[in-house]
């Protein structure tokens, strides 16, 4: 779990990053490499733009650096930013992928248990799919939904088929609180059906 941690971190740092050079016009620096020096001969055009290329990296790697714990400053200090995008995914693609893998795995097989909160589960549910996010997948919202209704337990099949029928269209939260609605719903049913037995 520590690891997911340090991808989200590094994960969200990266977005961050990102929408800060792209703000200060440094976000180019990221995608393209350092170019070579200018010949002597060069336009003063292309010694300008090699020059403001140079000037664009140094603030990008400060701003880049600064935004690092102290051990991946020291790993990445003599380097420039377009390097540094490149070697920080080569570290972390792998375990991303790997954490990406094992959050998908949980939220496509994840079932609710017949007599477990169905608010508990969605929460649940919710918790992967934001997961994802983090590590850089955003799902649709209504394949989001679909699988939750789609692992709810049989005592929710009429709560499912009415949300269909209907067509109802929610957000993840608005969803939970409609689950937390009809299991309050379904535990007073189940508790008159209990009552109803036991004095026959």
């Amino acid at each position: 779990m520590d690891s997911l941690k340090l991808v989200g971190a590094i994960c969200m740092t990266c977005k961050n990053l990102r929408i800060v050079l792209r703000y200060e016009e440094l976000g180019y620096v990221l995608d393209v490499p350092l170019p070579d020096p200018p010949v002597v001969d060069a336009s003063d055009e292309d010694q300008k733009a090699y020059r403001k290329h140079l000037k664009d990296n140094d603030m990008a790697t400060c701003i880049m650096l600064a935004s690092m714990s102290p051990k991946l400053q020291k790993q990445h200090e003599s380097m420039d930013a377009h390097t540094i995008v490149y070697h920080l995914r080569e570290l972390f693609d792998e375990q991303a992928r790997s954490e990406r893998f094992e959050t998908s795995r949980l939220l496509f097989t994840t079932k609710m248990t017949p007599g477990t909160s169905a608010v508990q589960y969605a929460l649940k549910m919710n918790g992967y799919i934001e997961r994802l996010v983090v590590l850089g997948f955003v799902m649709d919202y209504e394949l989001s939904i679909d699988l939750i209704l789609v692992g709810l337990s049989d005592s929710y099949s009429q709560f499912v088929l009415n949300y269909r029928m209907n067509q109802i269209s929610t957000t993840i939260h608005e969803l939970i609180n409609l689950l937390k609605t009809a299991e309050q719903a379904i535990k007073k049913d189940s508790k008159a059906v209990l009552v109803v037995d036991s004095s026959s």
